[in-house]
């Protein structure tokens, strides 16, 4: 096991993976810009080292300087979390040739799952279904991106190979749209990631989005830990996520459970990964791989016991998993929302000096959050301040702790989309269960009106 491990992060996750660590006896090294120079965890670690100004550009994604603080602490591992360089096959390799472990997939398979028009034919391959579309990139010959949408039948989305975050992708509805959304696609994409390439496919038209945690080992083990539904979303961005996902037969879950393990076995994957669907009519489609820890990961780990953090530690340290897929036994439901510094209704960020902060407690409750009473949000960067994660035995049971929670927390001195979560927590849709993609900007714009 690593002696020591060089967090490569901020915030909550950052916080996260130094209490792993901590649990596990392995001392940890915090990287921080300027702007973090009071936040928590550098506080907290066993040694911290500014790698540049507040700009992310100049600290967070720059890798020499992060694997410089990596051989001046004789740190052993690099810890990406999540964001930043954690999906940035390069900075794999570059930790890989600088003698360090990445605690993460092999530089090869975040190449392979990070496009995803080679994560598509991958999954097909291993026979996980995929949302229908071009077999591949799309051509420059317009005679061929008609024939293809046409074949596809429209609404069609045009995607960003190399996208993400709900970037880079484009709805068309006729064809007289399809080229110039192709070639605007293209433009944006070869700006934005460096690569051009496109690829088309079916539009879904009222999906949910629902994600299989998977782990594997470097032993060839792989499990899936149930799935989460993560369909409450505002411009594709996430922000209510739970497990189980309601209403969806278990035999379905296991079916694409196993399919992901298999697939990971097939492509030699390593690490904790996240395969995303959309789920409609009672249908599985692939739409991309995450290859690294999820920021909804607590809700997997309430309800299946599993410490995904410490086992990516353990993973990458060589060992085996602990477990089997026969032991994974599923308790309960949990349900996260994320906390921003943002209003709560227009989404314009908030950043600035915390003046109270009262976290929940109780009975099911969990907070993950590297705020605290007199702390400074930075605006340089992502509005997420923290996450309440609640935990019943069953789901009526989890909703009416998450509003106990809701209630409970006191933040004043920036503005949260705290009142959003208490609004939604009493929906009658939510709490029904099941709402789409679509359902939360539709209730957004129904409630402006």
């Amino acid at each position: 096991m690593f002696k020591k491990i060089l967090i490569a992060n901020r915030g909550e996750i950052a916080l996260r993976v130094q209490r792993a660590c901590r649990e596990m006896g392995i001392k940890a090294v915090m990287v921080y810009s300027e702007a973090d120079r009071d936040a928590k965890y550098v506080r907290l670690a066993d040694e911290a080292v500014c790698i540049g100004p507040a700009s992310s550009t100049h600290s967070y994604l720059n890798m020499p300087a992060i694997i410089s603080a990596a051989e001046v602490t004789d740190a052993e591992a690099i810890h990406p979390g999540y964001g930043f360089l954690s999906e940035n096959a390069d900075f794999a390799e570059r930790v890989e040739k600088s003698g360090f472990t990445f605690i993460g997939p092999t530089p090869d398979s975040i190449r392979l799952m990070g496009d995803k028009v080679s994560a598509k034919q991958a999954m097909i391959r291993a026979g996980v279904p995929c949302v229908p579309g071009s077999e591949g990139a799309l051509p420059d010959d317009p005679v061929v991106i008609k024939r293809t949408a046409k074949a596809v039948g429209y609404p069609v989305i045009i995607k960003a190979a190399g996208g993400g975050g709900g970037r880079g992708m484009r709805v068309v509805h006729t064809e007289a749209a399809l080229l110039h959304a192709v070639q605007t696609t293209k433009a944006e994409a070869g700006a934005a990631f460096g690569n051009a390439e496109v690829y088309m496919e079916k539009f879904l038209q009222n999906p949910r989005h629902i994600e299989i945690q998977i782990l594997a080992d470097t032993h060839r083990n792989a499990v899936y830990l149930g799935e989460r539904d993560c369909s409450m979303q505002r411009r594709h961005q996430k922000v209510i996520e739970e497990a189980p996902a309601p209403g969806i037969p278990r035999r379905l879950i296991e079916k694409i459970g196993e399919r992901c393990a298999t697939a990971c076995k097939k492509i030699g994957y390593r690490g904790a990964g996240t395969f995303e669907f959309l789920f409609e009519n009672g249908e599985f489609y692939f739409i991309e791989m995450n290859t690294r820890v999820q920021v909804e990961h607590p809700v997997t780990e309430w309800i299946s016991g599993v410490d995904i953090v410490r086992t990516q530690i353990s993973v990458a340290a060589g060992e085996k998993l602990p477990f089997t897929q026969r032991q994974v036994q599923l308790r309960g439901h949990a349900i996260e929302c994320r906390i921003n510094a943002e209003d709560a209704y227009k989404f314009t960020p908030s950043p600035g000096r915390i003046t109270t902060w009262h976290a929940p407690g109780g009975p099911g409750v969990r907070v993950d959050s590297h705020a605290y009473t007199n702390y400074f949000v930075p605006p340089n960067y992502d509005s997420m301040i923290g996450k309440i994660i609640v935990h019943g035995d069953t789901r009526e049971q989890a909703l009416a702790r998450m509003r106990t929670a809701l209630a409970e927390t006191v933040i004043e001195g920036i503005k949260t989309n705290i009142p959003l979560h208490r609004e939604l927590m009493v929906d009658a849709s939510f709490v029904a269960g099941g709402t789409n993609i679509h359902y939360l900007e539709e209730w957004l714009s129904q409630r402006e009106r």
